[in-house]
């Protein structure tokens, strides 16, 4: 994905003059200002420099830190029993003074509606709202501490299942090495989107989301492009868990004898029409508690996986459903190095350990959200620790669960790995619990990843009503199945898990986690350090920054202010582009070589890959 070099660059001689909804917190409220000028528009208005977005976000840092002192003052002393509370309670929410409302407007907020006669939101007049109301809901949400956005980061990423597989591709040693590696540059990426969101966000000018952090680096087209990317990708990942759950409900109609069972494709149009239903909620407010449920089922399938792989045989049938009859019942084997040839259920030699690594890469996918979890926080600076924690209990459970479980069925190892278990009662306890969890997970995803695409597509390119709308409500009524079937479309296309995960993790979540936050490290520091303190400055008074210079000079300065730094940052991103190309040619490589005969699924056929 590129981005225009004049995004890192902008800046020129002289003012920048500001337009009229670009004007200071006095004149926004004076009451001799129309009341059409909506402070809302100005978060992603591109005439707002981001020399602005610095000034104002130091400030809410120092109010912030001074803020944290205060309450950590009055909290007390940190107990058991005061953590038990802390988990539990909804936040520190200050009450948020009354409206200052004129005409019409006062009238609407009275009745309760924020709408016009016919239930469209009317951006024509709203409510004036001074710089303590506008600070004082900025900061309304930001109530969540760094222990639970530990919890949140840790439910975001943990996706275990796969990490037996990939050691089954990769062995011992680059299983680790790569897990390890990958790790640790999950941890740079997610500090890369921390400090950026440090100096970018602020109450004036509040950070929502990941595409927000382009935005104010690199102009709208970024945004528009990072957000859609994003759609797309949450929209595969609806795609993977119809695949998967699809599997699960055909391996348990298939019964203990191994019947036939349900029709595959019919099988995953069951879960497309749950999710036809489940896609129909459009807030996220309920979400909470039962996604902080699906955690705990995983953790409970990680538990019985580990224990019935130990004392039993691995599913034979299910590795030659989807692998061919190299994979037959026969010596278990495991490897310290790259599985030789036909050994391997991903591919041979270089393909196998290359899928291998693309689950690797989607296993850590994640750091998308990341901006979003530090805009809920009352504290954002406390977010390293989050993270740092987070990822090292996601890599020791990868590692212990990967390792255990290759270890008892070697090249037999199935991607989920409770499919894998040849005990039909354990199989369909793991289904049945995947069904709930990923119930859960895919409404989540479907409902954000539709989210994304409406608002910043449909609605911003072309001019579907908002959410809140009468109309725009039944269009997301009609949206949904139209989205859920677009993803049904792509797994039943393409019935190979292993396959179409990797290809997403390598097209996708590698963009994500590891390509783009090193384009944003070399935009955001490249276009600070390029500031000269002693001649430019930001004037708040005006709305104005002063550039001194502008173009390559501006950019070399910046560049070579941190060069190591940004050299470093540079080979990151040539990296994450090359691993993207590898990864995409592993997966559509065994693809090609599963539907050539090595797998009895088809493209929308009846025949199941478990």
């Amino acid at each position: 994905m590129s981005v225009p070099i004049a995004g890192l660059i902008d800046g020129e001689v002289g003012t920048d003059v500001r337009t009229e909804k670009h004007k200071t917190d006095s004149e926004l409220t004076d009451t001799s200002v129309p009341h059409h000028v909506n402070r809302t528009a100005l978060l992603h208005d591109p005439s707002i420099k981001f020399e602005e977005y610095l000034y104002y976000a130091e400030i809410t840092r120092k109010e912030e830190h001074a803020a944290n002192e205060l309450y950590v003052a009055s909290r007390g002393p940190t107990t058991f029993q005061s953590l038990i509370k802390d988990r539990f309670r909804k936040g520190h929410v200050q009450p948020l003074p009354p409206p200052t409302t004129s005409g019409d407007a006062a009238v609407r907020e009275k009745s309760g509606s924020p709408t016009g006669s016919d239930g469209d939101a009317n951006p024509g007049t709203v409510t004036s709202v001074t710089p303590a109301e506008w600070k004082q809901a900025s900061r309304a949400m930001r109530t969540a501490g760094w222990g639970g956005v530990f919890y949140l980061i840790t439910t975001d990423i943990l996706g275990p299942f796969s990490a037996p597989w990939a050691f089954a591709q990769m062995g011992y040693g680059p299983g680790i090495a790569l897990y390890t590696v990958f790790g640790i540059m999950s941890y740079y990426s997610g500090w890369i989107i921390y400090k950026t969101f440090l100096g970018l966000d602020s109450d004036r000018y509040p950070l929502k989301g990941y595409g927000d952090l382009y935005f104010r680096t690199f102009g709208s087209l970024a945004r528009h492009l990072v957000n859609f990317a994003l759609g797309i990708q949450l929209m595969l990942f609806v795609s993977v868990l119809i695949l998967a759950n699809g599997m699960a409900i055909s391996q348990i109609s298939q019964g203990p004898d191994g019947n036939a069972g349900i029709c595959f494709v019919a099988c995953m149009i069951i879960f497309m029409a749950a999710g036809f239903i489940l896609g129909q909620i459009r807030t996220l407010q309920r979400f909470s508690w039962i996604a902080n449920i699906a955690v705990w089922l995983n953790l409970l399938i990680i538990f019985f996986t580990m224990g019935v792989a130990a004392n039993s045989l691995p599913n034979f049938k299910a590795t030659m459903a989807s692998f061919g009859e190299a994979f037959a019942p026969g010596p278990i084997l495991t490897f310290a190095g790259t599985p030789p040839a036909g050994l391997a259920s991903g591919g041979s030699g270089f393909i196998g350990s290359l899928n291998g690594l693309n689950q690797a890469v989607y296993s850590y996918g994640g750091c998308m959200v990341f901006a979003a979890f530090l805009a809920e926080m009352r504290h954002p600076h406390d977010f390293w620790k989050s993270l740092l924690i987070a990822e090292a209990f996601i890599y020791c459970v990868y590692l212990f669960f990967g390792i255990f479980v290759y270890s008892y069925q070697g090249q037999y190892t199935f991607n989920p790995a409770h499919q894998g278990l040849s005990i039909y009662g354990w199989q369909t306890a793991g289904n049945i619990i995947l069904l709930v969890s990923s119930s859960i997970a895919a409404s989540l995803y479907g409902n954000i990843g539709l989210k994304v695409l409406y608002i910043d597509v449909l609605q911003e390119v072309f001019n579907f009503p908002p959410l809140t709308a009468t109309r725009g409500k039944y269009l997301w009524a009609g949206l949904v199945p139209i989205y859920w079937a677009i993803a049904f479309v792509v797994g039943a296309a393409i019935p190979l898990l292993s396959s179409i995960s990797g290809f997403i993790g390598a097209m996708f979540i590698l963009s994500f986690t590891y390509t783009l936050p090193a384009l944003l490290a070399m935009g955001y520091w490249i276009k600070k350090d390029a500031m000269v303190p002693e001649q430019e400055r930001f004037d708040p008074s005006t709305g104005t920054y002063n550039y001194v210079d502008g173009g390559w000079k501006r950019f070399a300065r910046g560049y070579m202010a941190k060069p190591w730094f940004n050299t470093w940052n540079v080979i990151y991103l040539l990296g994450g582009l090359a691993t993207t190309a590898l990864g995409m040619y592993s997966s559509i490589e065994s693809i090609l070589q599963a539907f050539a005969g090595g797998s009895k699924a088809t493209s929308f056929g009846c025949a199941s890959p478990v």
